[in-house]
């Protein structure tokens, strides 16, 4: 049953990235399903070659909303992670590094491996399977900030930033999986697509998304129910030489692209830890990254911060004064902000800031200086997104 607007959870207006209509085309294969025209590789990330729009996403933080999303339902759900302390320890690490080794990357799928997950919504799902590719650590900082991070070579889990445009991560009948299973997946694997359907398989491809901090660039999942897949979901090939290691027929992965409509419903979390997973179909769901209104003013504070704290280690008051009171002048400095989760994040750099206004000289000597220099990494931390994604095969 689908929830009335008047019934919704809190929710932001945001804007998300879509395919252009005029960059729609006839699929090559005559499968009647349009395609969405290829973009290079280097302008992938600019959202000028997209039709960005501005949604209202509805946030499932509240306790005593009405939503309670499934995979059967809105294609999606969240898993409860909290009571595997293991898992726990392993990604606080990886939080704390902002990077996962290969080692990291070994110890959480071992910990996942067999794991039998609650869902939202009551339903269990037992993890059966984790697919060696696919495992990777997304890093974005507020309103696009650069984190310094880049790819570190195909194949590798860390240098991914967070993905912006909308998608599903696996076309049913492409690559890799059409070469992998030799083309079963359509009746081995629950699915839609715009011109099959499989509800009698048990088996499910998902993906597992663990967020570490995500305040900022937060991820949205569109209602399954609210898609008209014949009309707004496209194929699309996705080359992978920047960041897998793939060769001959797989180096294209076969994705999923969508137009914007406006009765497509979104969902997101503001409250969202290590503690709870999202787990939705490889196959089917559709999802994308979004700038949370208010982060131009926690990329402000995060630069001011990153300042600070070089003027700090050095040693120069004068310049720990002068970082810590730049830009207040800039309309971001005032910005409204949309969710509960930011506004701390930012309330916790401003009140180091006006600490370093006010002590710039104690705060350069002396053991005071040092604990607010670690807590100053932590309020930067905290405005990085970050999130660990993996695929898995799984069974109700």
């Amino acid at each position: 049953m689908t929830v009335a607007d008047s019934e919704l959870p809190r929710s932001v207006r945001a804007e998300l990235a879509f395919t252009r209509p005029e960059r729609v085309k006839a699929d090559f294969t005559g499968s009647g399903v349009a395609r969405a025209e290829a973009i290079e590789v280097e302008a992938m990330n600019d959202l000028r070659r997209y039709d960005c729009r501005r949604c209202r996403v509805y946030d499932c933080v509240d306790p005593e909303s009405p939503v309670r999303p499934t995979l059967d339902e809105q294609g999606f759900a969240i898993v409860d992670l909290s009571k595997k302390t293991g898992l726990q320890a392993h990604l606080a690490r990886v939080r704390a590094a902002g990077r996962a080794s290969e080692e990291d990357a070994a110890a959480i799928r071992r910990s996942l491996r067999g794991a039998v997950l609650r869902t939202t919504g009551g339903a269990r799902l037992r993890v059966l399977y984790i697919a060696p590719e696919g495992f990777i650590m997304r890093r974005g900082g507020p309103d696009g900030v650069s984190t310094g991070a880049a790819p570190e070579g195909p194949g590798s889990v860390n240098g991914h930033d967070a993905a912006r445009i909308v998608h599903a991560d696996q076309d049913v009948d492409g690559t890799p999986v059409r070469q992998i299973l030799r083309g079963a997946a359509p009746w081995l694997f629950r699915h839609d697509s715009p011109t099959r359907r499989n509800r009698r398989a048990p088996l499910r491809l998902v993906n597992l998304w663990i967020p570490l901090d995500q305040v900022t660039r937060p991820l949205a999942l569109m209602d399954a129910r609210t898609l008209d897949r014949r009309a707004h979901q496209l194929r699309y090939g996705l080359p992978t030489d920047s960041f897998l290691a793939r060769e001959g027929d797989r180096r294209v992965n076969d994705i999923w692209a969508f137009l914007h409509d406006d009765a497509q419903r979104w969902y997101f979390s503001s409250e969202m830890d290590a503690r709870r997973a999202y787990v939705f179909d490889t196959l089917s769901t559709p999802h994308g990254s979004f700038v949370v209104p208010g982060e131009a003013r926690a990329a402000l504070r995060y630069r001011q911060l990153t300042a600070a704290i070089e003027a700090r280690d050095a040693g120069d008051r004068d310049a720990l004064r002068r970082a810590a009171s730049a830009g207040e002048r800039e309309p971001a400095a005032r910005a409204s902000i949309a969710t509960a989760a930011l506004q701390r994040a930012v309330a916790a750099m401003e009140a180091l800031l006006e600490r370093a206004r006010a002590g710039a000289g104690d705060l350069c000597q002396g053991t005071s200086g040092q604990e607010w220099r670690a807590r100053a990494e932590e309020a930067r931390r905290r405005v990085i997104r970050k999130s660990i994604e993996l695929r898995a095969v799984a069974l109700p």
